[in-house]
């Protein structure tokens, strides 16, 4: 899904995830339960004294299909082993980010919104999670839906199922 600023991309997600109640107009259907629903924010201020260990392992337990086996090299590939025992308000914006990537990975989930997940990342992250993308584009069980400004580079070589496009 792409939009520019306050074009509603947040908010679709937000609805989506359950998090808004009713939409104003219209309606929308989801027929999964929120435990099949990953829309985690690691960013929230409300987070900021938690560990990220001690949030991962509160993820752990709410998906019951978390891949603990492809953790480790999701934290190693996002440079996260130094961080896991810090209070989240310790985390820079993008160590924060990578966290909930982490998490979106291998939480198991079947459907998966991500709102601008390439904010604040490094180019190392950014090519791991255009690898992770590439890799989910190709499953059956799982879906993602990403909200961002525009459709980066490394998405270009993927096939999506649709495009959402919200105007500038």
């Amino acid at each position: 899904m792409r939009g520019g600023d306050g074009r509603g991309k947040t908010r679709c997600l937000r609805l989506i995830a359950g998090r808004l109640g009713a939409p104003l107009a219209g309606q929308i259907e989801c027929s999964l339960a929120p435990a099949d629903i990953f829309f985690e924010d690691p960013t929230d201020p409300a987070l900021d004294a938690q560990l990220a260990s001690a949030w991962l392992s509160g993820l752990r337990q709410r998906y019951a299909d978390w891949r603990a086996d492809l953790e480790p090299a999701l934290v190693e590939g996002f440079a996260l082993a130094p961080h896991l025992d810090k209070p989240l308000y310790m985390l820079s914006a993008g160590s924060r980010r990578k966290l909930g990537l982490l998490a979106a990975a291998v939480c198991g989930a079947r459907l998966t919104l991500l709102d601008t997940p390439f904010a604040a990342l490094d180019g190392r992250s950014i090519r791991l999670l255009g690898e992770l993308l590439q890799e989910a584009a190709a499953q059956r069980e799982r879906a993602w839906l990403l909200a961002d400004y525009e459709r980066l580079a490394c998405l270009q070589g993927i096939s999506l199922q649709t495009e959402i496009d919200l105007g500038d």
